[in-house]
């Protein structure tokens, strides 16, 4: 266990999906975390809510959840023993589909040229030869996360326009990464050929642009954009979604809404943290910004 680790797992509680939590204990707030990058790191990025939060809210308590994978958050806000999570739109879409007066959305972040999406981004090794994804044919698929929308989603609904068939028959494999960082440092250990993860597509490839995954390890020193080429861009997606439990009383939820709302004005570093990467601020959202890929999921997953 590291130093870090230590540290903040002695201040968070990090709770059980199991655990059973009443809808009027307003002493502890809880909040999930989705995979994708190790728990260490995702607790260290958000120690400042743990700082912050209590005395916004008025709680006695902030602990959080880091789950190994994206559904883990996902049955924790359905089974009602989180508050607060911040998810991928697929995500989303995969509770709302599953019981949509489970959690509301709320805000959404506001990339820095003014925008309220990002992209996925395909990657493949530069010493690969692959430039376009289209080179890739017969090679290995990684996808991030069954519940990802830029690493599943949106990839396996725009790919075929562009490949003329369906991944599964246009590569020789696809399978998954386990998260956004495990699936590039997949890429980079030769375990697939190309990945779609995630970024903002604003500033430069060469910096990882200004957030996103791909800004989050180059940042922590785990990928050199030297080594890798962009081979595929998704159309726009809408940025995921801060979702609440919808049965919280309303004094709460303002007060969490006021809280997120003015973070990038009094806290930008602890934004920024929070959210992997530069970002302007904070925009209201509501489940219409997400019928798309509500529908898309329907269409293309199901649940």
């Amino acid at each position: 266990m590291t130093a870090i680790k230590t540290l903040l797992m002695a201040t968070v509680a990090v709770v059980s999906i199991a655990t059973p939590v009443l809808a009027q204990d307003m002493d502890v707030i809880r909040i999930g975390l989705l995979g994708g990058e190790n728990e260490a790191d995702r607790l260290a990025d958000t120690q400042c809510l743990i700082d912050k939060l209590p005395a916004a809210l008025g709680v006695k308590e902030v602990q959080l959840f880091p789950a190994a994978d994206y559904d883990g958050v996902v049955q924790g806000l359905l089974g009602g023993t989180l508050d607060i999570a911040g998810l991928g739109a697929s995500a989303y879409a995969k509770v709302y589909i599953a019981d949509p007066k489970a959690v509301e959305p709320f805000l959404t972040n506001v990339q820095t040229d003014g925008s309220t999406g990002y992209y996925a981004i395909g990657l493949a090794k530069k010493d690969s030869g692959i430039t376009t994804i289209t080179e890739a044919k017969g090679k290995r698929l990684g996808y991030a996360d069954p519940d990802s929308t830029s690493g599943y989603l949106v990839p396996l609904t725009a790919l075929p326009a562009v490949l003329g068939e369906k991944p599964d028959t246009f590569f020789a494999s696809t399978d998954f990464g386990g998260g956004h960082e495990n699936l590039v440092l997949g890429l980079l250990d030769d375990k697939f050929d190309v990945v779609t993860t995630w970024g903002s597509g604003v500033g430069e490839f060469s910096e990882g642009y200004t957030s996103g995954n791909i800004r989050s390890m180059v940042d922590k020193g785990m990928l050199d954009m030297e080594d890798v080429v962009e081979v595929w861009r998704s159309p726009l997606i809408p940025n995921g979604p801060l979702v609440y439990r919808s049965n919280l009383d309303q004094a709460m939820k303002d007060k969490i809404v006021k809280f997120y709302s003015e973070l990038p004005t009094t806290d930008y570093e602890c934004f920024r943290s929070i959210e992997n990467g530069d970002f302007k601020s904070y925009t209201p959202v509501t489940v219409d910004f997400y019928m798309p890929i509500i529908e898309a999921r329907k269409a293309a997953i199901g649940g």
